[in-house]
């Protein structure tokens, strides 16, 4: 005799599977064609919904929520304008394998394609900015497709999900039955790494006489930060990471050179420059780290692990790939080895080029310097915040002087460089983290895209530090105006059209300072750091001219770095 199920409308399948899905929070904002999902999400207790200001808004904070947790972020929009909204933030996803599910809702299934009121096709728009995209167009199949649709954002090499919800399908009704296990033809991630590779691998490393480790997001990812540092321990291999990965290994930890690339310090190029063995541990080899290809590493034996084998040879042609999730791979990497290597005179000469070119910066002329900041932000916290920063020059400079000893610690967007992430990111980062202090950092410009969602912080009193590096420019682009576009500062030039950030924290009802003395720095991030009713807003007026350095021009190599600014003789 058939077991009875229960019949249920596709909005209550909507929230059972979520409940299933051990989902905590939701970031949306109401509209017409989700109306029958927020009837029914009135009385649902057992997750909490995050009314944002702009959909844009809850697309970060979905990212900076599964950033900082490692679990899957959820979103809610309507229709039309509601879901193409989040385009910024999924393709953002999209580029850094961040794990969201956004959920949008779309006109009824008989309208779709007839130009109904709040219709766009968002399947289709977002079909090359998603992992998987879905179009729900029969009840029966929304549990199915919600399930896979959280098994395909979490596994193998994460990334954005979207699901199409019509109108018709959230009204309509149906047994209900939960699919505990997900089979999806043609998507089989490998998990663990070819045990040949490995050992040769492993007897390449150990053979090596100037090895290096390349760290990016994905160790983060597969939780591998443990067996990363038991490995670069045991072996004493340097380290170096992306701007997504550090966290992976303390940053100040001996063995750690900081960051690689075009801002990555002196010491780190150099030694990428000059290592005979690399490897690539859930990096993408992305043009900010290897600048002109060809002249990328060209000492080296390029070892890559990842779990994406589209990754493998996209770039960089490596030497031996593996293809599995880097967590499993270092550490059977780490049982093929014999202990300590013997690296004397590879370290002789990292250290020589940490003397020959540290990081630095002006520190005695009494103005305020970004650099600064970040290095009092960094002392105080001990490196044990969640810093969330925004795009362009604080944000390379957080990288640089901001020492990152725990995973998850550092978000940012970094493969599509989204201004204003940092906000609203912030605030999704701290609904996921409890038991840390939560920094956002943001320059004057970035700031102001999305700077609705202080409301959405203060509302929810969420103890965030927002802090603005005020330099009255579009700081990264006045950069490359001076360096590379004959100082023609055409429309980066904000301070005469910047608001007063001192009143619009206020405004907001956020307790504000504002200060371009660096002797009220310390007072005012101890008073900020020791407040816990509600957020903070900080505005620093630092240097406008300041530049970051080092700097490896865009398709240039590594010998072509310039480490300072040069002088108006040394350019003739």
């Amino acid at each position: 005799m058939r077991t009875p199920k229960h019949m249920l409308s596709g909005a209550d399948i909507f929230f059972e599977c979520l409940r299933r899905e051990k989902v905590e929070y939701i970031f949306g904002y109401p509209g017409g064609a989700v109306l029958k999902l927020y009837e029914k999400l009135y009385d649902v207790d057992h997750l909490k919904h995050i009314l944002v200001r702009h959909e844009q808004g809850a697309a970060h904070m979905a990212e900076g929520y599964a950033k900082a947790t490692g679990k899957v972020g959820v979103v809610l929009v309507t229709s039309g304008p509601g879901a193409t909204n989040t385009v910024t933030g999924i393709a953002d996803a999209y580029m850094d394998s961040v794990p969201i599910v956004v959920f949008t809702g779309q006109v009824a299934t008989h309208l779709i394609g007839n130009d109904a009121f709040q219709e766009a096709d968002i399947v289709g728009i977002t079909r090359p900015i998603t992992k998987h995209n879905f179009l729900v167009r029969d009840v029966k199949e929304l549990a199915t497709i919600i399930r896979k649709a959280f098994f395909i954002a979490s596994t193998g090499r994460p990334g954005p999900v979207l699901v199409d919800l019509p109108k018709d399908v959230i009204n309509s009704v149906c047994e209900f039955e939960y699919p505990e296990k997900v089979e999806l033809r043609g998507y089989k991630p490998t998990f663990l790494g070819h045990q040949n590779q490995i050992k040769k691998a492993a007897d390449i490393i150990k053979n090596a006489k100037r090895p290096l480790l390349y760290v990016g997001g994905g160790v983060l990812m597969s939780n591998g930060e443990r067996e990363l540092r038991l490995f670069a321990k045991e072996s004493n291999i340097p380290v170096t990471m992306t701007l997504q990965g550090l966290g992976a290994f303390p940053g100040n930890d001996p063995q750690s050179l900081g960051m690689l690339g075009m801002h990555g310090t002196y010491y780190a190029n150099q030694a990428v420059n000059n290592c005979d063995v690399l490897v690539s541990l859930g990096a993408r080899f992305d043009d900010r780290v290897t600048g002109k290809v060809d002249s990328f590493a060209t000492k080296a034996y390029k070892i890559h692990v990842d779990i994406d084998p589209t990754c493998i040879d996209k770039n960089v042609i490596v030497d031996l790939p593996i293809v599995g999730d880097v967590k499993h791979v270092l550490a059977e990497l780490a049982s093929e080895m014999n202990g300590q290597m013997d690296l004397e005179d590879w370290w002789a000469q990292i250290n020589a080029w940490r003397e020959e070119c540290p990081l630095n910066y002006e520190k005695n002329d009494g103005k305020l310097r970004s650099e600064y900041i970040i290095e009092r932000i960094s002392e105080k916290t001990k490196g044990e915040a969640v810093v969330v920063s925004d795009v362009g020059q604080h944000q390379m400079w957080v990288a640089q002087y901001y020492k990152f000893n725990n995973p998850r610690s550092h978000l940012t967007s970094g493969g599509l460089g989204t201004m204003g992430f940092s906000l609203p990111a912030s605030i999704g980062a701290a609904f996921g983290v409890k038991d840390r202090t939560v920094i956002s950092i943001s320059g004057d410009g970035g700031f102001q895209m999305n700077i609705q969602e202080l409301i959405t912080a203060a509302y929810n009193k969420l103890p965030i530090k927002f802090i603005i590096i005020n330099n009255s420019f579009l700081g990264m682009v006045r950069q490359w105006q001076e360096l590379f576009h004959a100082e023609k500062y055409s429309f980066t030039d904000l301070s005469a059209s910047n608001p007063n950030f001192l009143k619009v924290g206020e405004a907001f009802g956020l307790k504000s300072f504002s200060t371009n003395n660096p002797a009220e720095v310390d007072d005012i991030l101890d008073e900020a750091l020791s407040y816990n009713d509600g957020p903070v807003l900080i505005e620093f007026k630092v240097v406008k001219e300041d530049m970051v350095f080092p700097i490896i021009p865009s398709g240039a190599t590594i010998k072509e770095m310039m480490t300072k600014r040069l002088d108006p003789k040394e350019m003739v």
